[in-house]
């Protein structure tokens, strides 16, 4: 199956309701069609063709979704991109990955003009919400009023569908090639896994992201709805479970902790919510627990990466939700955990989670040396550390590069971030290593208070050494307003240390 096949079957299977919600604006799933249809056509006549890359950097709204169907159709290459990257980030994914077109919008258009300027060949820019001139072209007046849609490319399902470009933590950001059979299968086996029903959602999650991405996908698959959000709006939120009887939506850790914390929640009648995903980033089990008591809501904990298309593991209805686990992979999905020779582990030891199955990247785009070593014999090395039970549950103890070698003793920061999240002055943690010349590593704990709440240094290293092994408490407490997030909220550990090592802290 192809990506475009998602709406058509969903069409064929559903006939036509209302797809997309954002504010005042709503489309049904088949003017959904119509337009990518029309875009593709669009995109066709400018001459894109297979395999050319079209870029689409923008906020969450409905055309991002038209646009995705539409370069598809036209047997073009998605490459989504996140609003917030600078423009030296912007022109190195523009730059790498030869794009044609970029789409964008108008809060954008300034950063976006600044980060194609030198590119050999100037792509289309085209903006959703400004009127064509001589810089830019209109999103819609690309479209065509007619479509002929026999002539659309020829596409299968090993073919490269998106390049989806990570977050270049650690260096230029790399380009994950997801095939069409890759997106699929995930959210086939995702939507099989969870058993989802039909009804309305949320898309809180970037579109831009692989997560976001997926979760419309299943809503494709399902016959469901969705309330699109541009930005994270926590009234905004609590207003559409309450008015569409949300059942389910899938979210970021970040996100959940904005739920619980949110102080007007009790005005809203959320009693129609069964069950949220969590993903993209460690869930601490208070705030797993907290959520739970004060929305009577299940939170199912997973785990995936862009390089899986993404979804790994998770939890759901009808088996034991393990607090800390990520649950167990979703069918078509093989995981197991490795010591540093690739020899599996006894259950309950920790070693390197090993991927592998239909959703698993082919590599990544122009960077065979990078593919090589992350897939060896099919099985992505996901570089996240886990352990397994004898049930099969996973849990994600961190990420390898994020260990902390202590003395000789490696130190999982999660193990303390885990201790730190249930002291009640404690709204958020992150625990780094920094450089030491007796010890090799430091631990130094970066801690956000909760409003109100006070706590000192000495307060949260004497709490951390009565639940935690004396090499496994922080030497360092760093108190900050708020921690450093890229746009999914995951908590962006390399600035930390810059920050920290700004600090002068010894």
């Amino acid at each position: 199956m192809l990506l475009k096949d998602l709406l058509e079957n969903n069409i064929d299977q559903f006939g036509e309701y209302p797809f997309m919600f954002l504010k005042e604006k709503q489309f049904t799933n088949i003017e959904t069609k119509l337009y990518a249809d029309r875009f593709a056509n669009g995109l066709k006549k400018f001459g894109i063709t297979k395999g050319d890359r079209v870029l689409v950097c923008m906020p969450n709204c409905p055309e991002v979704i038209m646009a995705y169907q539409g370069i598809t159709r036209a047997g073009a290459i998605i490459v989504p991109v996140m609003y917030t990257l600078h423009p030296t980030e912007l022109h190195y994914i523009a730059l790498n990955s030869g794009a044609k077109v970029v789409i964008t919008s108008s809060p954008i258009r300034k950063n976006m003009e600044k980060a194609l300027e030198g590119l050999p060949a100037q792509p289309l820019l085209l903006v959703v919400d400004q009127p064509s001139n001589e810089e830019v072209t209109n999103f819609y007046d690309l479209m065509t009023d007619s479509v002929d849609q026999g002539k659309w490319e020829t596409v299968n399902e090993e073919d490269t569908a998106v390049i989806l470009y990570t977050s270049g933590t650690t260096g230029n950001p790399k380009g994950v090639l997801l095939t069409h059979k890759n997106l699929n299968s995930n959210a086939e086996n995702s939507a099989k896994h969870n058993e989802t029903e039909r009804g309305t959602t949320i898309g809180i999650l970037p579109l831009a992201h692989v997560y976001g991405l997926t979760v419309t996908n299943i809503c494709f698959l399902t016959g469901s709805s969705i309330v699109v959000f541009s930005g994270f709006d926590i009234k905004g939120i609590f207003e559409a479970i309450e008015k569409y009887q949300v059942r389910s939506f899938s979210a970021v850790p970040a996100m959940i902790h904005a739920l619980v914390s949110f102080p007007y929640a009790d005005s809203y009648d959320t009693s129609s919510l069964e069950w949220v995903g969590s993903g993209s980033a460690p869930l601490p089990v208070a705030l797993l627990l907290a959520f739970e008591k004060k929305f009577s809501a299940k939170v199912y904990e997973g785990y995936g990466l862009s390089e899986a298309a993404p979804i790994v593991t998770a939890h759901r209805k009808g088996i034991e939700i393990k607090p800390g686990s990520v649950g167990i992979p979703i069918p078509g999905v093989e995981v197991k955990v490795v010591d540093e020779h690739g020899f599996e582990v006894p259950a309950g030891e920790v070693g390197e989670l090993l991927v592998y199955g239909d959703n698993v990247t082919p590599g990544y785009y122009l960077n065979e040396e990078e593919s090589k070593r992350v897939l060896q014999d099919s099985w992505l090395h996901t570089g996240d550390m886990a352990r397994m039970d004898g049930e099969g549950y996973v849990y994600i103890v961190d990420r390898k590069k994020d260990l902390i070698i202590r003395g000789g003793f490696n130190v999982y920061p999660r193990d303390v971030e885990e201790i730190l999240n249930k002291n009640e002055s404690v709204s958020e943690v992150a625990v780094i290593g920094v450089p030491d010349e007796r010890m090799g590593e430091e631990m130094v704990a970066c801690v956000v208070l909760k409003p109100g709440a006070t706590a000192t240094e000495k307060e949260l290293i004497l709490y951390c050494q009565d639940h935690l092994a004396k090499n496994k408490t922080p030497r360092k407490v760093v108190f900050l307003d708020t921690l450093p997030r890229n746009g999914v909220g995951k908590i962006l550990k390399t600035h930390l240390r810059k920050t920290v090592s700004e600090l002068e802290i010894h």
